[in-house]
């Protein structure tokens, strides 16, 4: 597939799921695995191997980054983010190493080879402020957009307590929130948009019925 080449200081939206929707996130150990990924392989520098890597310890937080992190969702069979491209080629660099690395250690772990991943990973360009606040309620929310519930619900990790309490974590959230008064205004603001967000979803799966008759 060609893509159209990433802008540095331009945001995309980027996801993937398992390859025929397969689970990709077994255990909580297999979601925190992918976290610090997302922490360890977001430099610039060279990494080694990706499997060997010291997951053990903390990165240098001086470290010139490949992209910045805006938001994120990992659900059990797919994952969406929000990226800012800091450097050249720096969202494809970024991807290769988190997907590559992942799907190795999954692989080992689970004695299984191949593919784990659906292509290399699918990206759309945020191209104004308004589509990437509206990106941002849509990725925050992503497990209650799919209303995923149950067993299930363990293995959703996202970004939404970055955004509406104290929590610390991976992403730059002042892109977003600095817009808002507080971070009640940005979760007032995005639970408001969830209607709209599950009315598309369902109107897609109709759609999509409809072209398999």
């Amino acid at each position: 597939m060609n893509r159209e080449p990433f802008s540095n200081a331009e945001y995309y939206h980027v996801y993937n799921r398992g390859v025929d929707k397969r689970t990709i996130f077994s255990d909580r150990y297999d979601v925190d695995r992918f976290l610090k990924s997302m922490d360890l392989f977001n430099v610039v520098a060279p990494i080694g191997s990706l499997y060997l890597q010291a997951f053990d310890k903390q990165p240098d937080p001086k470290r010139k980054k490949l992209v910045d992190i805006v938001a994120f969702c990992l659900n059990p069979n797919h994952y969406h983010f929000i990226l800012k491209q800091r450097v050249d080629r720096g969202i494809p660099e970024f991807m290769k190493r988190l997907n590559g690395g992942y799907t190795l250690y999954f692989n080992i772990k689970t004695k299984r080879s191949g593919a784990l991943l659906q292509g290399t990973f699918k990206s759309r360009h945020i191209f104004d402020n308004d589509y990437l606040l509206h990106v941002s309620a849509y990725v925050n929310l992503n497990d209650k957009v799919h209303q995923l519930r149950g067993e299930t619900s363990q293995l959703i990790c996202s970004s939404w307590l970055e955004y509406t309490q104290a929590a610390k974590g991976l992403c730059r959230t002042g892109i977003i929130l600095d817009q808002f008064k507080n971070k009640k205004e940005y979760e007032k603001f995005a639970l408001e948009a969830l209607p709209q967000m599950l009315q598309r979803k369902r109107e897609e799966k109709e759609i999509a019925s409809l072209l398999m008759e």
